[in-house]
Order: C-alpha cells, then structure tokens, then sequence
C-alpha cells in the first residue's frame, strides 16, 4: 500500500482514485476550508491541516510523514485558458515551485504533479523540471485525457510523474493498465424526476440560451435530450450530445440538460452528485459547503480514474 500526502488536496477527488488505486493519505492540505472540511468527512483516518503549503514548515512535518508519494494539484487558474482575458498571475503560477521545499524534506519515492497542459507555457516550466530532476527524480511528462480511462468526461490534463529510482511512465503504458469502458455524459445523469426542471421557452429565458438550445434541437431533433454549455471557450456550438464523454467540468455551473415533456424541452443545471460523477467519484460526499461551493470543488478536482491507475501502476512498481 502506497501512502500518500495530498498537497492542494481539494475535496478529495484525486485522493479517492488514489485509493482505489492502492494508495493510503496521510495527511490533506488545502487553504480552502470548504476543501479540508470535505476532505476530512471522507477520509476521517487522514490528518488535515487548512493553511497554505508555503505557510507550513515541511522539515517539521516530515518527522511525523514520509510518504511514498507526494501527491499535488497547484493552483491551476493563472495558467489555465477557462480564466478568459486576464492576465496570469504569476505568484500564482509560482505555487508549483513550493513543492520543491516539500520534495527536499520527504523525500518521498514519487511525486506526481497535476495540472492544465497550459502550464508547458509556462516561462518557469523547464526551470520545474529541471530542478526536480536534479533531486535525482526521473520525470514522465505526461499529457493525459480523462476519458481514455474510463471517466464519464473529457478532461485533458498535464501529468508531471517522477520518480527517484528513475522508472518511466508513458500514456500507453498506463492505458494498457485500466480495462474500463467508455463512459458518457448520460452515465452521470441522475434518475428521471429526481431533480425539477422547468419549460426551456419560459419567458425572461436568456436569448443566448434558446439559441444553444435551438441549434441542437436542429441536428438532433425533437424529443431528443442534450446539453446546453454555458461559458468556457465552447467552439460546438454551445451544446452536446449524451452519448459522449461530458466536457471539461469548471468551476462554474456550465451545463444545462433539456429533457422533453409532452414534445416541450425542459431545461434544468447538473447537480453536484451528477458532476461527481462526472469526475469519477460515484460516492464521494459532498456535504459542506452550498451549491456554488460544491460545483468549485467538482471544477478543482483531479479525475478519480486517472489517479486510480496511475498509482496501480507505481504499486506494481515499488
């Protein structure tokens, strides 16, 4: 059993793939207290802690923890493309350099970083790598999709998987390792009823919205139900079909599903348990926080199946 400390834990979800996949926490660390409180009602045997990493004495901490993995997610937004217009912020960006300190004082036999692929933009990128590589890690550098494992949603990501007695990982090799099929956007969807709807064509319905609508309903037809995609940069149109992996989750509440009752479209938003699915946590609790807090900690996650395999893959390692 690999044990692990989750830096930037968020609400668990790359922590309940790295479970399934072998792996035991020891210790959560998030600024966010919405993330720690959710962390700790799933995994009540692991330590929490709610400050930020660079707030924290690591050398301290290592005398209670030596993990054998140094599980992290930096913060994502100043490289990410779903921030829009502004300007990255490059403090943000530097988070991911605090982990070095953690890396020196753990010494744990691996240390995966998660994050968007935009970070290979990143000026500072190869000054990352080459630093880790020079604490004697060997670095796969890993561009990673989701869906390709078995997640009900396509969520591209960059997996930095480094390891100090020098293993490689590739794509295919992980793929060989996972034997799910594919899963689809229809596969999150709550039971029929569960949760209300209400008419799509009611009046003071966002023009944009009847456009989306209106434009699938022309490709699909009528009495078929779809999703409505709300922000992000949407190229498709502004909705999709359910017989494909559901679009990147964000923080934000982007999807709308429309359902038909007596040949009239319906339109109400996924729900938390649905984006959880989602991200391939079918049973992780999410029961802190209001809606809004939910959605931001579906939107932070690491998908559960990527994370599942790739620690089946170091167990198998070590």
């Amino acid at each position: 059993m690999l044990t692990f400390i989750d830096l930037f834990c968020g609400g668990g979800f790359g922590a309940w793939g790295a479970i399934r996949g072998g792996g035991k926490p020891l210790l959560g660390i998030d600024s966010w207290k919405t993330a720690v409180k959710t962390y700790k009602h799933n995994y009540p045997q692991a330590d929490v802690i709610c400050a930020r990493i660079e707030d924290l004495d690591p050398c301290t901490l290592s005398n209670r923890y030596q993990p054998d993995v140094l599980l992290t997610s930096p913060e994502c937004t100043a490289h990410s493309i779903a921030r829009g217009a502004n300007p990255g912020c490059e403090r943000s960006r530097e988070v991911a350099l605090g982990i070095i300190p953690w890396l020196t004082a753990m010494q744990p036999r691996w240390l995966i970083i998660e994050n968007v692929n935009r970070m290979k933009r990143w000026n500072r990128h190869d000054e990352l790598i080459t630093t880790i590589e020079s604490a004697g890690y060997k670095v796969s550098d890993l561009y990673l999709n989701s869906a390709d494992f078995g997640t009900p949603q396509a969520r591209k990501r960059l997996f930095l998987v480094c390891d100090r007695d020098g293993t490689l990982l590739s794509r295919e090799l992980l793929l060989d390792q996972q034997s799910k099929k594919q899963m689809t956007a229809k596969d999150i969807l709550a039971p029929e009823n569960k949760f209300q709807s209400s008419p799509l064509l009611k009046k003071n319905r966002a023009e944009a919205t009847i456009e989306r609508a209106e434009r699938a309903i022309e490709k699909l037809g009528k009495e078929v139900p779809f999703l409505i995609v709300y922000y992000g940069s949407d190229y498709a149109g502004g909705w999709q079909a359910l017989d494909a992996p559901l679009r990147t989750v964000t923080t934000i509440d982007r999807f709308g599903l429309v359902t038909w009752q007596h040949g009239e479209p319906f339109l109400r938003m996924l729900q938390p348990e649905e984006l959880t699915r989602a991200m391939g946590a079918d049973g992780l609790k999410l029961e802190v926080g209001n809606r809004r807090e939910k959605i931001r900690l579906c939107g932070n996650g690491v998908c559960a199946p990527v994370l599942e395999t790739i620690f089946r893959t170091l167990d198998t390692a070590a």
